[in-house]
């Protein structure tokens, strides 16, 4: 297969790379037997009580890998065993980069959960993972506690977010916040704190042989079929797409210092756990730790205060970061790479925060089963505003037919993107049909409509499902939102089709206006009318507070129709109108 985008690579990049055969932990002793001072996480809270001071706590790499290690052991006495699946159900913070290491060293299989699941979604994930240990945040011990006789649960490891904090913050915390935020619990017979279980076992390395082909996270993915399903990602994944992402980043590394790594995506998704913690491990990094990525300003004096060299995000916290208010009060200069992921990057956001931080911001593209990072557009090359770059190494994109599956598409045509590559999942955790329809041949059917110029820089013109059908033509979202993005009063907005009885769909926009503007929706679609042919124009605009988003910052379309469809049913006014200030 002809490789026309390795040309466009940044100097020293490598269209293919050599993977050890080791087990994603091996990186993590590697770093703790040759920096073993050198700061692993970095955690703590912004204080308004001391006048919004940034009080934190750091963790070196050598008492990281040693409480990586007592975990192990301790779970290992309470009957852990490789292939068994042990739940995460935490936030970003110490005891999570803890516990996913002490998994994987027991060759076991992590089992993370969005921290902001409710007791429904929680026993659902549990159970299709069948899992029989969870390490879980004390706040969250309720949703446990409800859920447990329903599920497998056999050991329960509950801790407080406060364990890691430095002392003054802890003080602060305990006396303030720590009973009226639902963190202080009293635990059931057999469950233990997080701290006892480390203190209960020695911190000699477990003797368990961890291969790179054994599975080592189970991702769990919405899918077309709207069923949560998880994607199987081996040792061999985690190492391929770490490896790669840390290549992709070589000419912002100072390989003669440590550098830091703005860990605001949450850690359970792959997104975060690549890009972050697995590349950050590897690299012997820093990892600043933020458990809300909506609180902007401690990711701001975070970033002021510890100089991050990198700060893989969504569009949503650009936007946010493009539009917060005293942004010219925090030195974003450590900033380099800022790689942009998990939904499409507005061109003007882009432009914004590069013009903004001095940072270079380049859009990629990935999706959990592939762990998740496919393409990005080169750091310091031919960085194509609005596309998702070129396939990285190692890794091959075709553009297929999106009816048949089959024969390849020439450049500038839509259809479906398909990828190929060492960082490709297993499959699905116990569904085979769902395996044989997204994995064909070796290569794996993303469901994202795409296309690719002769160089290979490839575009993506949005999700199949999302696609919007009005009088028999077709509308990608992400072509109108582009649109809207560029209006100077719009903060945020999304795009989704909604019943229409002429033309199948209409296009509906959904607004949120920048602090202080008023708009009204004639305005907003005559805004349109210039830049977009007639099908593809809003017909309908809803201006909103706030958009519908998953924790990683993906804007919930679906979600959005669905309000619309309820609104409708009860008689409840939709959209149209004037946003005041």
């Amino acid at each position: 297969m002809e490789r026309p985008w390795i040309k466009f690579y940044d100097a020293g990049v490598r269209p293919n790379l050599e993977y050890p055969t080791v087990p994603m932990h091996h990186f993590l002793e590697t770093s703790a037997q040759r920096h073993p001072e050198w700061t692993a996480t970095i955690f703590g809270a912004v204080v308004h009580q001391l006048g919004g001071r940034l009080l934190d706590a750091t963790l070196s790499y050598r008492r990281l890998d040693e409480q990586a290690n007592r975990l192990a052991n301790a779970m290992a006495a309470m009957g852990v065993h490789k292939g068994d699946r042990v739940a995460l159900y935490l936030p970003n913070c110490p005891q999570f980069v803890i516990a996913y290491f002490a998994i994987l060293k027991l060759g076991a299989i992590v089992a993370p959960n969005n921290p902001m699941y409710v007791p429904r979604e929680l026993e659902f994930q549990l159970n299709d993972a069948g899992a029989e240990t969870i390490v879980c945040l004390s706040r969250f011990y309720v949703n446990v506690r409800e859920v447990r006789a329903r599920t497998k649960l056999k050991n329960v490891v509950v801790t407080n977010v406060k364990e890691y904090f430095p002392p003054l913050l802890k003080a602060l915390f305990t006396v303030a916040a720590e009973k009226k935020e639902g963190h202080r619990v009293t635990l059931d017979p057999g469950d233990r704190w997080f701290h006892d279980v480390l203190a209960s076992a020695p911190a000699t390395r477990p003797a368990t042989d961890v291969r790179p082909e054994d599975t080592a996270v189970l991702l769990y993915t919405g899918g077309t079929t709207g069923v949560p399903k998880a994607a199987e990602i081996t040792h061999r994944n985690l190492v391929a797409n770490a490896l790669m992402t840390y290549e992709w980043s070589a000419q912002a590394t100072d390989p003669n210092r440590q550098q830091g790594i703005l860990t605001a995506l949450p850690l359970f998704h792959t997104y975060g756990m690549t890009t972050c913690l697995d590349m950050g491990v590897m690299m012997s990094a820093a990892l600043t730790l933020i458990p809300n990525p909506r609180d902007l300003e401690h990711v701001l004096k975070s970033i002021d205060r510890h100089k991050p060299a990198f700060f893989p995000g969504v569009p949503t916290m650009y936007v946010a970061i493009n539009n917060y208010p005293d942004l010219g009060r925090y030195d974003l200069g450590s900033l380099k790479a800022c790689m942009s992921g998990a939904a499409g990057l507005p061109v003007e956001v882009q432009r914004t925060f590069q013009e903004l931080t001095g940072a270079r911001l380049v859009e990629g593209y990935g999706l959990s089963e592939a762990t998740p990072v496919v393409t990005c557009n080169p750091l310091y090359g031919d960085n194509r505003i609005g596309t998702i770059g070129v396939p990285w190494p190692d890794t091959e994109c075709r553009i297929v037919d999106i009816e048949t599956g089959q024969g390849d598409l020439p450049p500038g045509t839509a259809g479906e993107l398909v990828v190929r590559g060492p960082q490709v999942m297993k499959g699905y955790w116990n569904k085979p049909e769902e395996t044989r329809l997204a994995l064909r041949d070796g290569w794996l059917y993303t469901g994202d409509i795409a296309t690719r110029d002769a160089d290979g820089y490839i575009q993506i013109v949005d999700r199949k499902k999302d696609m919007i059908i009005v009088g028999g033509f077709n509308v990608y979202p992400r072509e109108v939102e582009e649109v809207l993005f560029a209006h100077p009063k719009v903060l945020e907005a999304a795009v989704a089709g909604v019943p229409d009885p002429h033309s199948i769909e209409r296009v509906k926009a959904y607004v949120v206006l920048k602090p202080g503007q008023t708009a009204t929706e004639e305005e907003i679609i005559e805004f349109c009318r210039a830049r977009l042919t007639g099908y593809k124009r809003p017909t309908v605009v809803e201006f909103r507070g706030s958009l519908p988003k998953t924790t990683v910052g993906k804007t919930l379309r679906r979600q959005l129709v669905a309000e619309d469809a309820v609104k409708a049913a009860t008689g409840a006014a939709v959209g149209p109108g004037s946003a005041p200030a």
